[in-house]
């Protein structure tokens, strides 16, 4: 490089950067001197191997010939051997490491805690040391061992006689004065270990937790079960383990389902395990249980089911009863549809055997059952009637298993926060009326049904009823049957019983709401241009009718058969060639053949939508791929008939039927019922159909129930086979629906059908016409007794007068079939069903199955009546839903 272009020497000692420079040649080892810094020309370029000391000539110290060289003089001076910049002292890391006189700050005094970590960088500066993670460890367990002891001592162990204490629930009458007060404290007796069978600590053993006798009282796995159900929101399982089960049974104080209450459950479960014998906890358990029927304990289990003592049970019934602790609502042979609709009394008793068994096979693989005792179980045993609280006699148990209901369904109040009780429910059940109600069913009972005189004819004969007020949908009046001690199954809830001719009135209703569709249209295009039906509409009344499709086509099944449509009493309505009628001749003398037609005109899915505007429940209603749907093969219950009634009773306006106005406990106002009003249909639409029904009792099949100076609108109904008879009817202020039907409800009959009634009650044929408008005229007189005599809304003119013109079609000639028999009847091979249950719709509860086919012939006032096949074992021809949901709650917000 030329000498021109190097810089000048700078001069020594002289300025502040040239002192930093020296200094920091000589003491931090950041830079080296410069060449030339001595002033020699030669120590411009270097100097010799032995000019490369660290001293130069006069003892001072020479600067180094490179910057390398004085970085490694630098870390020899302060003991630093590291090599990279960032371990200089003074100098900071590269990559952001604490300067030098930190780490030297740090080096001096050590953390309590190196966190993070001192000497690391990047991501290592955050990974603990295993010291810190042993320690943490430690700590951890530490504060587990501390909580668990602290727990352990201040948790108490449950007292047995003070287990189990559950409340009385008390019932109030709409009117405020009490009706019952019913709960746990009723069927609940402590006995000792001695006077529980050996058999029954087997069973439950076997079935519920085969390690009792040697764990130590609590199940880890169900514990992070428990927990992690709560926490994803789903709900806790029970303890596994018997101790478990009977500490959370011993705490019938606190049911919330927590975390905290979990980890105390934890403990007590512990602490029992380990200071309390197996045979003290064994005794606890079975004395805290819950069996059902309202039984805590094992003695008040055995009396609520075999009417024995707790020792004198045999393995069979322990074993039975082991079956009850998972859950009575299924598996109680008496079943339990007012709770669940698929709790039916034969699939209960299905669950039961198959658990019964269960157990058994279990006691004896343990060696508690010899093979000679487990062959001798192999049926359920027989069990008694499911109440014995005679507080809950006559209708009262009806009541309560409706309000019971009603709640479950309905509100937040759980089977389990019933059990426990603490609650008083008002209902909507008016005293009185209740009263009224069963005198009038005990009137027609005692003067007409003669078991004794006519057993083949008066035996298991039935009645149902119930009221409800228009305006508000509240139930005021019910009949279960005779007692709810006697007879369990609630006869103004579900029972299967078809409605027949009473639901005519929805075909009338969908016809004025909707109208008939246009023959000359497209299906698409007929849907939306109809023409509303007046009542003075013209349909023909003619017996034996053939069935058409709106458009005129012959309705075929799916086997390509036509329908024939029978009157009652093979009787034509109407002048001959046509047999026409208006629709509210029709009407007042329940003529099928005209209101089958009218339901094809008019489509059968709108005359099942005006049945569900009215308040009837989906699930209670058959299929709409058969003409007999619209004469009432479906069975709703009578709460929902009285309630759907009560809908044109308001103009149109439909409440859903209710049992409780409110529900009050300790915690304050539990529930509170709100008003929810629909309108169904049109003022107009509602009072006209009204204005037809009056026509009924007026002078048509429903005059047993007219009440002198009193509006009244109602609807006969008789079924096929003479197996049900109904009437519905109603004033402005209250609608109520009477059914009568025979049905073998004995728990040793396995057919449990419903039988026909002809000649029962010294009649040749039960009508709706007789003994159920009998009964609502008696009782409807009594209700409103004092009552301002109201009258309906005078209707409008509504529609027009459909087939206002005869048809030139000439009256059809007999076919060769009708020819070859004296009666129109279709021979078994022509025989058409009502509709086809589905795999599903096999049967409404499964004892009750039914092949409804048939033409239908119907009763003296027109009812439904499909014949049953040849093959049929059980022709009611109901609803054939095997769910039983055709009552008042079948899981249905009401």
């Amino acid at each position: 490089m030329s000498e021109h272009r190097r810089k000048p020497p700078q001069p020594q000692g002289g300025g502040r950067a040239a002192a930093r420079r020296g200094q920091s040649g000589s003491s931090s080892g950041r830079r080296a001197a410069p060449r030339g810094a001595t002033g020699s020309l030669a120590d411009s370029y270097g100097t010799s191997s032995q000019e490369s000391g660290s001293y130069g000539p006069g003892g001072e110290e020479r600067s180094y010939g490179s910057r390398a060289e004085a970085r490694r003089a630098s870390q020899r001076s302060t003991g630093g051997g590291g090599r990279r910049r960032g371990a200089e002292p003074g100098r900071g890391s590269r990559r952001g490491a604490p300067t030098g006189r930190g780490r030297a700050s740090d080096a001096g005094k050590k953390r309590f805690i190196d966190y993070p970590r001192a000497g690391k960088y990047g991501v290592a500066r955050w990974v603990p040391s295993w010291r810190l993670a042993a320690g943490l460890f430690i700590g951890f367990i530490g504060s587990l061992v501390a909580v668990a002891g602290i727990g352990y001592a201040v948790v108490a162990v449950p007292d047995p006689a003070q287990t189990a204490t559950a409340q009385n629930n008390v019932f109030y009458w709409s009117d405020g004065s009490q009706m019952v007060a019913t709960g746990g404290e009723t069927n609940r007796q402590i006995v000792k270990l001695a006077q529980i069978p050996k058999a029954m600590q087997h069973a439950v053993v076997s079935q519920e937790n085969k390690t009792f006798y040697t764990d130590n009282g609590i199940d880890p796995k169900g514990i992070a079960r428990a927990v992690f159900n709560m926490a994803r929101g789903a709900n806790t399982q029970g303890g596994s383990t018997i101790t478990q089960q009977y500490v959370k049974n011993a705490r019938l104080d606190d049911q919330s389902q927590t975390v905290s209450r979990k980890f105390k459950e934890i403990f007590i479960s512990i602490k029992v395990g380990t200071t309390v014998s197996k045979d003290d906890i064994m005794a606890g358990y079975l004395n805290s249980a819950y069996y059902g029927r309202n039984a805590y304990g094992i003695q008040a289990a055995a009396r609520a089911y075999f009417d024995k003592d707790a020792e004198d049970l045999n393995p069979g019934e322990c074993a039975f009863l082991a079956a009850m602790l998972k859950g009575a609502t299924y598996y109680d042979p008496a079943g339990a549809i007012s709770i669940d609709p698929t709790a039916t009394p034969d699939a209960n008793k299905r669950r039961a055997t198959r658990q019964m068994q269960d157990t058994l096979d279990k006691m004896l693989e343990y060696n508690y059952l010899s093979p000679t005792d487990r062959a001798r179980y192999t049926t359920l045993p027989p069990v008694k009637n499911p109440r014995s609280n005679t507080r809950l006699s006559g209708q009262t148990g009806y009541l309560v298993d409706l309000a019971k209901a009603y709640l479950i369904n309905n509100t937040k109040i759980t089977a389990n926060d019933l059990q426990q009780g603490g609650y008083s429910i008002y209902t909507t059940f008016d005293k009185k009326k209740v009263q009224e109600l069963q005198q009038a069913v005990d009137k027609v009972r005692k003067a007409n049904i003669k078991p004794d005189k006519r057993p083949d004819t008066d035996t298991h004969v039935q009645f149902g009823g119930a009221s409800v007020d228009p305006a508000t949908g509240a139930i005021r009046a019910c009949y279960g049957g005779e007692d709810a001690t006697k007879h369990f199954t609630n006869n103004c809830d579900s029972t299967g019983a078809q409605v027949g001719s009473t639901f005519k009135t929805f075909v009338l209703a969908a016809a004025m709401k909707w109208g008939v569709r246009d023959p000359d249209l497209g299906e698409s295009q007929a849907q939306d241009e109809r023409t509303v039906a007046s009542p003075k509409s013209l349909y023909s009344g003619k017996n034996d009718l053939k069935i058409k499709n709106y458009d005129g086509s012959i309705w075929k099944n799916e086997k390509g058969k036509e329908w024939n449509q029978e009157n009652d009493g093979k009787q034509s309505y109407g002048s001959p060639p046509q047999y026409q009628i208006d629709l509210r001749e029709a009407m007042r003398e329940s003529v099928n053949s005209a209101f089958v037609q009218l339901g094809m005109d008019v489509g059968l899915d709108k005359v099942k939508e005006a049945a569900l505007d009215a308040g009837l429940l989906e699930n209670s209603l058959t299929g709409t791929n058969y003409p007999s749907f619209s004469i009432g093969i479906s069975d709703p219950s009578a709460i929902r008939m009285a309630g759907a009634y009560a809908t044109f009773a308001a103009s149109g306006n439909q409440n859903t039927p209710y049992s409780v106005e409110k529900v009050t406990s300790e915690k304050g106002v539990d529930f509170v019922h709100k008003k929810k009003t629909k309108e169904a249909f049109t003022p107009n639409v509602a009072n006209n159909v009204t204005d037809v029904l009056k026509t009924v009792v007026e002078k048509g099949t429903g005059t047993n129930a007219r009440l002198p100076g009193r509006d009244v609108a109602g609807k006969t109904g008789t079924t096929d086979g003479n197996k049900s008879a109904w009437f519905v009817g109603y004033t402005p202020q209250l609608s109520t629906a009477i059914t009568m039907f025979r049905y073998d409800d004995d728990e040793s009959n396995k057919s449990r059908t419903f039988l026909e009634m002809y000649g029962t009650g010294g009649q040749e044929k039960i009508h709706g016409a007789s003994f159920p408008s009998e009964i609502w005229h008696d009782y409807m007189e009594e209700a409103l007794k004092g009552q301002k005599s109201m009258d309906f809304p005078a209707p409008e003119p509504i529609g027009e007068v459909v087939n206002d013109v005869p048809s030139p079609t000439p009256t059809p000639t007999p076919t060769q079939s009708e020819s070859a028999s004296p009666t129109p009847t279709p021979t078994p091979s022509e025989s058409f069903p009502s509709p086809t249950p589905t795999a599903s719709e096999t049967c409404r509860f499964e004892w009750q199955c039914t092949d409804a086919g048939g033409t239908n012939n119907g009763g003296t006032d027109g009812g439904v009546s499909p014949t049953p096949t040849a093959t049929s074992t059980d022709t009611n021809g109901g609803n054939t839903n095997g769910n039983g949901n055709g009552g008042l709650f079948g899981g249905s917000p009401g």
